[in-house]
């Protein structure tokens, strides 16, 4: 039996207290409520694109065959064991026994399979269906076989067989996952009310440990100051990632709270429609990057928490390379590259930002850097996700975009087709192609070193900053994730001091 395990890192911040909170509610030492920034469309993270449905249901009541735990390392789940065939094509898998779903449907290879034909199915809404396009077949020997094989290698598969998109659900019940979500993970939802919050209590029936608290339950607050006044007043215990930096360092230094500036896999870029003009031309997005001082930037909008990039890797990847060196901060080359290209008077286009706090402050001071060199950005609210979603994702129907991609390894996004970034570059296509070949770590390490380069070169989006992690939780509390390889509020190891 699987056991997960976690030591608190505790480090030190500041607090203020905040006017206007409102009640505090009674929390016991068999419960935990957390904050989360975002409400899901629904809370099946295997349809759509949910980031936002894995923060809520992810370890808590779906699992997968692998997952990733909290060092960002592929672990055993409901698969004890696997092996991989010498061309790297067959992918076997010892399942383990004993496990049901919480409607009392056991586990097994056949339920297993179904989860992966749906998400490589024709009909698929997966949104990370991209990495799991190379397995070709799914066969179920016995109850506690499962057996995947690829048309490619990908040596990424059993990364993205850990990750939210793949997490094992029940056929009976697939369809209603979004509102009633059926797992097999130590939580069961109770109840969902729509705007607020979603509640959890322990299952008696999980095959793993139980976990130390009775009770979760996910709020969904967006407002940045509603966040610090909700931990203040006691109505949350947890922000695992507080939306707004310059509230962080309120919190330094109260007992009653531990925090720490962890790092997250999120990469904020200003995306652009590459197949518009002037976006279409290599010099405009060039030097639209060197119109942006980047620390400025970071310092602007979260408060000096975060790292410049330079292109799409967080520093939390252990394939990071820093390539922000390569079109740094200057007005009068980027002139200069505007003039090449035919916009020597600049231009004007529509800048489409979600309603995300960070999106809102980055994309004015994007804009005013942008008048410095000609070029005059109109901004756009869009309601996010429902909006974004269709027209900016969906639809392509934008000129730049702001937005934070909070998937770890997803540097592949850039080799889809469609993608809303509408890049097409045959040569960084071959490029995941060879990654996807690598036989071993080292050839797979250099191989994203080489996609760092060409996307640095190539520039389709604005590369940013990688936004960090801001964990704030109650004092006492520990098994919090303090950095986020997966984006997750993950309440598994969760416990009470005593």
């Amino acid at each position: 039996m699987m056991t997960k395990h976690s030591d608190l890192l505790k480090s030190v911040c500041l607090a203020v207290l905040l006017s206007g909170a409102g009640p505090a509610f009674a929390q016991g030492t068999d419960a935990v409520t957390f904050g989360q920034a975002v409400e899901p469309q629904g809370l099946d993270p295997t349809v759509s694109s949910p980031v936002a449905a894995g923060q809520v249901t992810w370890q808590n009541v779906f699992e997968g065959l692998v997952t990733i735990d909290r060092d960002g390392q592929i672990v055993p789940q409901l698969a004890t064991a696997w092996t991989i065939s010498d061309d790297g094509l067959t992918y076997t898998f010892t399942l383990r026994e004993g496990v049901t779903f919480q409607n009392d449907v056991a586990f097994d290879s056949s339920t297993a399979k179904f989860t992966i034909d749906r998400i490589i199915a024709d009909e698929s809404t997966n949104g990370q269906k991209a990495n799991y396009t190379a397995i070709t077949s799914v066969a179920a020997p016995d109850p506690g076989t499962l057996v995947l094989t690829l048309s490619d290698r990908n040596a990424d598969l059993l990364y993205w067989l850990g990750y939210p998109a793949a997490v094992m659900v029940e056929p009976s019940s697939a369809q209603d996952n979004g509102t009633q979500p059926v797992g097999t993970g130590p939580f069961k939802v109770d109840e969902w009310r729509k705007g607020d919050r979603v509640i959890m209590s322990a299952w008696d029936g999980y095959w793993g440990d139980a976990p130390a608290v009775r009770t979760v339950t996910a709020r969904f607050i967006a407002d940045p100051q509603g966040q610090a006044a909700a931990l203040q007043s006691g109505q949350i215990d947890i922000m695992g990632d507080l939306s707004a930096p310059e509230l962080f360092d309120q919190f330094v230094d109260n007992d009653n709270f531990d925090t720490v500036a962890g790092a997250g896999e999120m990469e904020v870029v200003a995306g652009m429609n590459n197949a518009k003009p002037p976006f279409d031309d290599l010099r405009v997005r060039q030097a639209l990057m060197m119109a942006i001082d980047r620390p400025s930037l970071v310092q602007a909008v979260s408060a000096g928490y975060g790292t410049p990039i330079g292109s799409h890797f967080s520093p939390a990847s252990p394939f990071y390379e820093d390539m922000t060196a390569l079109f740094p901060y200057d007005p009068e080359k980027a002139k200069e590259l505007l003039s090449e290209a035919g916009y020597a008077d600049g231009f004007t286009f529509d800048f489409k930002v979600p309603n995300r706090d960070y999106a809102q402050r980055a994309a004015e001071i994007l804009q005013a850097f942008f008048s410095q060199i000609g070029v005059t950005a109109n901004i756009e609210s869009s309601d996010f996700p429902a909006a974004w979603i269709q027209d900016v994702f969906k639809d392509t129907n934008y000129d730049m975009t702001i937005i934070g991609h909070a998937e770890p390894l997803d540097i592949g996004i850039y080799a889809r087709d469609p993608y809303y970034f509408n890049y097409d570059n045959p040569d960084f296509k071959a490029q995941m192609t060879t990654i996807a070949a690598a036989t071993d770590e080292t050839e797979r390490e250099a191989g994203y070193r080489k996609a760092q380069e060409m996307l640095a070169q190539d520039m389709p989006a604005l590369f940013l900053y990688s936004y960090p992690k801001l964990g704030v939780w109650k004092s006492g509390l520990q098994g919090v994730w303090e950095n986020g390889p997966v984006p997750a509020n993950d309440m598994t190891d969760i416990h009470w001091m005593q």
